[in-house]
């Protein structure tokens, strides 16, 4: 691998974390580059993994504080508790599943997920009446995180519709939130891939400290955009990245 090819990376890996903190899709920037410059997809896989990691220490670094405040500290702690356990066996399928495990599945899961954000202050209004919504969330959690452990193109978009429906944050906390527990479910991943999986390490070197300065910008940028059309911009953009999943699958 080049020295133009590993600055290349970096780039992208800044450019990836930005974008997904603000919309969660940071792997149709990562995994595209990790390509770009040779990696075969399985490789490209476990190594886009890994380099995300320092996407969400960034992030968690420049305000975690925020998510923690008062009793945040102990809700944190139980999702990341379930998004540990689905980012384990996340892992495990893609070292053990055939590849096309998710393929069929994902566009319609970052679809709908999508479409939720798109519809969000209506579908709110009616899960707030008569679900357990703590169970819900932790059940929610445990199965995204499975997929954010095995893939995770679109994970972004699902955690981040789910926090919007299921909590009572508000849109910025819900892009925290979900910053958070996808860290966690690829940090999860990613120590498994260390051990057992082609991890291309310059490449994820590379790529990670792109992240870390991209997941250190992330939350300033969305603190000052306006949540309403954030909103409908992500998941317009989740639609899209479902039409791109589901075409290349």
């Amino acid at each position: 691998m080049t020295i133009l090819e590993l600055f290349g990376l970096v780039a992208a890996g800044f450019v990836a974390a930005l974008v997904g903190y603000v919309t969660g899709l940071a792997s149709i920037v990562s995994y595209p580059a990790l390509l770009a410059v040779g990696l075969n997809p399985l490789a490209a896989n476990v190594t886009n993994t890994v380099a995300l990691v320092a996407s969400g220490i960034g992030s968690f670094a420049k305000s975690g504080r925020d998510l923690t405040a008062g009793d945040g500290g102990r809700s944190l702690a139980r999702s990341a508790l379930v998004a540990v356990a689905g980012g384990a066996v996340g892992a495990a399928l893609l070292l053990l599943a055939p590849d096309e495990a998710f393929a069929y599945v994902v566009p319609y899961l970052v679809a709908l997920a999508a479409l939720a954000l798109l519809a969000q202050p209506s579908l709110r209004r009616w899960f707030h009446r008569g679900v357990d919504r703590p169970v819900l969330w932790a059940v929610a959690v445990f199965v995204v995180s499975i997929y954010g452990g095995y893939f995770g193109a679109g994970a972004g978009v699902i955690f981040l519709a789910l926090a919007m429906l299921l909590t009572e944050l508000p849109l910025w906390k819900s892009v925290l939130l979900k910053s958070a527990l996808l860290g966690v479910a690829n940090a999860v991943a990613a120590v498994a891939f260390m051990v057992f999986g082609p991890v291309h390490w310059a490449a994820a070197v590379a790529m990670g400290i792109g992240c870390l300065l991209g997941g250190w910008m992330g939350p300033p940028v969305v603190a000052r955009l306006p949540a309403t059309p954030l909103r409908i911009a992500i998941g317009v953009c989740g639609l899209g990245l479902a039409v791109w999943l589901g075409v290349s699958s």
